[in-house]
Order: structure tokens, then C-alpha cells, then sequence
């Protein structure tokens, strides 16, 4: 029986109603009730469509046909508990360790970002038998009790920093300590880690982890100075601690190049520890931590068992398998690397015309726009980037912002966007920022 259309104020009154008001949706002051999808596309209940340039999580696109089919195909045959023997997890563990260094080789599979990051939290304080964990300004991990604790984001709102708990400079070179005109900014910022390390054995503790996404996303799709994570790979390793790379939001071949974020800083580099999520199931719960097999044994050592009812089911690593084909089939690292590289173009273009637009970063299809109200002073335009999100929304194109400031307008739509879908972005962009020069809009002090 199909299930009853509710008109959009009904959908939104029975959500004020029954949903928790935390839980928060995009355009608030004037939600998008979608009602289907397909590719880069979303479609409201008029069937007005949306060019998506926010969901990460759809990574092949919306509604692809060869993962609906995966799946459909799996949960029409079986579905079970994950610790009954079966194929397709021993398939997709196989085919994920193909595309990661060869120290990786263990996998547990888990349901979410933040279940992979929890876990990755405990394999290395069994591991190192350690407490403290090192992570950078504004970082987030996940909504865990565990990993709220670990996320300045959100532990700086709450109830504050732990004591096992320490928090190393952000490596951005446009607003950071150390900047563009630095010599060698990648050893300045590990040096700031391991002035975090020193500072924890001067305590009398030890530390157990580094704790970073490959390219911070929610501090403002910054991209890490190559060599960065080799130099405090090795300051954390010496302090008896493990590296984990983050890349629930960045990895399946985002950055084009490669099909890991952390693979940009080098062959050489590999952390101990890598966690991953959003993309792998192209919306479907599907998430994993891959290890090494030294870190896994010491887990395994502790005497007791780890199981996960619903991680690595047959109908998840179906989904996950028919990912990595889709990813590989339709050459969407490939597509990544030309259009990122296009709408990076085209972006730069608009910075030497409009003064507000005081930088343009990313790499594939993770791109971020940061708008400030002076040049110099790198002053963040909070209120003129939420204009620019709001017009957008009028102009069927979704988009959001991140950064402490909320003024980065940023791009991470899902792998088949076009050079068109960049051309019609880059276009609109150019036409609001034009007509808000135009109409000579002042920038108060709530910029800041």
C-alpha cells in the first residue's frame, strides 16, 4: 500500500511536532520538501528540480540504478545476522584492501561514521594502551558521547574539553597561524603537534592517538600541506601512539587523484588506522574501520568479543560492492578530477572579480569558497555567504556552508556531477554576487 502524500505545511507541522527540534534541516526559515531523486538532481513535491550540490552521502548519485538493483537483488535472497559465514563480506573486505596500503588488511564493518570512529577510538587505547588522544581545532567525529568528547565543534558548546582530551592548531594556510607565505608550512604545524605531545608527557600522560580527517571538512574544507601527516605520523608513533585518518566524508576517490584523501599527502604515508562511512553505501548505513594486523590482534587479545548485528550484512556489502563497481565503470575518480578541476577554475576566476570572495581551495570534488569582508583582515562574511546560499536556493541549487564562521560556501555533491552542473553553479554565483555589489549591500559588525 503506498503511503499517503502529506502537503508540505502538514509534513512540517507533524516534524515540529514529533521530531526532535535539535535535529535541524537545511533551509530552516523555508524547507525543500523532496519527494524523488535521480544522479545530481533532487525534485520537490511540485517537481521543481534542485541541482544537488550537498550530498556527499549519494556518492554515485541519487537513486542508481546498479545499487538499487544490488540491493534489491540481495534482500530478495537473504538477509542475516552478520555473524553467520557468508560471501560478500570476505568479497568487499578483499576489494576494499586492494585500494589501501598493505599494512591495512583488517576490517570491521559497522553502520556509521560515527560507529567506525567509536571503534577506531577503542583499537587504539587497546593497542597503545594509552588515554589521551591529539585532534585539531574545530574538528568533528561524529555524535557519540565518545566522539563529542574528541570533536571541538561540539565539545566547545557543551560541556568542554577533557583532560585526556588536547587539541593541536588547525593546518590551514589561509586563515591559520601559518599561511601562505610560509617556507615550509607542513613541518610548522606538525612541530604545533608535537608541542602537544610534549606538553602531555610534562603531565605525566601518554597518548594513545592523533585523531584528524584527512581534509577537515566541518573546520572548512581545508586541504592539509603535503608532508603534514608523515611528520606527525612519525612525532606520534615515537610517543608510543597510532595516526587515524578520518575519511567518513572524503574517501571512494572524492579528491579524483586518488581514492583516499590521506594518499595525498604522499606513497610514503599510510596511518594505522583508517575509518570510513558516508559514500560506501550511497545512503544506505554502511561504514568501516580497516586496521593493521597488529592493532586488530591486540583488540582481539583483550578477551572479548566484538560483534556488530547489522555491520557487514549481506545486503550492505552487496550495496558496497556495486559502489566500488559504479566508482570504477563510470570513471567517476576521473569525472571528479575534470569537473572539480573545472568549477575550482571557474571559482578562481570569480575571485579576481569579486572582492568578497577571499579564497578558493579543494581538490576533485571537494571545494570550498571562503568569503570575507576584508582582504587583508581575512574578516569572515557570515551573513553575505548565507545570502548567497539563500539566492542559490531560489535558483534550484542547494548548497551549504561550514567554518567556524559559517562563511564558507562549500561544494561536495555527489560523483556524477557535470561540467555543466559546475558551469550553471559558477554562472549563478557571479550573477548574485554581482547584484548584491550592485545594490551596494552593507556588511554590518555581525559578520564577524
Amino acid at each position: 500500500m503506498a503511503l499517503e502524500m502529506f502537503r508540505k505545511k502538514e509534513t512540517l507541522a507533524m516534524r515540529k511536532k514529533l521530531i526532535g527540534q535539535s535535529c535541524r534541516l537545511f533551509y530552516s526559515d523555508d524547507p525543500v520538501k523532496i519527494v524523488r531523486a535521480r544522479g545530481q538532481y533532487l525534485y520537490d513535491e511540485n517537481g521543481k528540480r534542485y541541482l544537488d550540490c550537498i550530498s556527499n552521502v549519494q556518492h554515485v548519485g541519487h537513486c542508481h540504478p546498479s545499487i538499487t538493483q544490488a540491493a534489491t537483488t540481495q534482500m530478495e535472497l537473504l538477509n542475516a545476522n552478520s555473524r553467520f559465514l557468508h560471501d560478500n563480506i570476505v568479497q568487499y573486505a578483499d576489494r576494499l584492501a586492494a585500494t589501501l596500503p598493505d599494512k591495512l588488511c583488517v576490517f570491521y564493518f559497522v553502520n556509521s561514521g560515527s560507529e567506525a570512529n567509536d571503534l577506531a577510538l577503542r583499537l587504539a587505547h587497546q593497542y597503545t594502551q594509552h588515554e589521551d588522544v591529539i585532534v585539531l581545532e574545530h574538528a568533528y567525529h561524529g555524535h557519540l558521547t565518545s566522539l563529542i568528547d574528541i570533536s571541538p565543534y561540539k565539545f566547545q558548546k557543551l560541556t568542554g574539553q577533557k583532560e585526556w582530551v588536547h587539541v593541536a592548531p588547525i593546518p590551514d594556510t589561509y586563515r591559520g597561524i601559518f599561511r601562505e607565505d610560509h617556507p615550509n608550512p607542513a613541518q610548522a604545524y606538525a612541530d604545533t603537534v608535537k608541542d602537544v605531545i610534549d606538553k602531555v608527557h610534562q603531565k605525566g600522560r601518554k597518548v594513545s592517538a592523533f585523531f584528524a580527517e584527512s581534509l577537515p571538512s566541518v573546520a572548512g574544507q581545508i586541504l592539509l600541506p603535503k608532508g603534514y601527516s608523515t611528520k606527525v605520523a612519525e612525532y606520534v608513533r615515537s610517543a608510543g601512539g597510532v595516526f587515524v585518518a578520518d575519511e567518513v566524508q572524503t574517501g571512494f576517490g572524492r579528491v579524483g587523484s586518488h581514492f583516499w584523501a590521506f594518499q595525498l599527502q604522499g606513497e610514503d604515508f599510510s596511518p594505522d588506522i583508517v575509518t570510513m562511512g558516508k559514500p560506501m553505501g550511497n545512503g544506505h548505513p554502511l561504514s568501516c574501520v580497516a586496521t593493521t594486523a597488529e592493532i586488530a590482534g591486540a583488540f582481539t587479545a583483550n578477551g572479548v568479543e566484538y560483534f556488530n548485528t547489522f555491520g557487514g550484512n549481506p545486503v550492505s556489502c552487496a550495496i558496497g560492492l556495486a559502489v566500488l563497481d559504479v566508482i570504477e565503470k563510470e570513471d567517476l575518480r576521473g569525472n571528479s578530477s575534470r569537473v572539480g578541476g573545472h568549477l575550482l577554475d571557474r571559482l578562481t576566476q570569480l575571485q579576481t572579480k569579486h572582492p568578497i570572495i577571499g579564497d578558493v581551495r579543494g581538490v576533485g570534488l571537494f571545494v570550498g569558497l571562503e568569503m570575507v569582508i576584508d582582504k587583508e583582515q581575512r574578516t569572515p562574511a557570515t551573513d553575505a555567504a548565507a545570502q548567497v546560499v539563500r539566492r542559490l536556493k531560489e535558483d534550484y541549487i542547494c548548497v551549504s556552508t561550514d567554518g567556524p564562521w559559517e562563511n564558507i560556501v562549500k561544494f561536495k555533491p555527489p560523483m556524477c556531477f557535470s561540467m555543466e552542473d559546475a558551469d550553471l553553479v559558477a554562472d549563478r554565483i557571479h550573477h548574485i554576487l554581482t547584484d548584491m555589489e550592485r545594490s551596494h549591500q552593507k556588511l554590518d559588525s555581525g559578520d564577524f
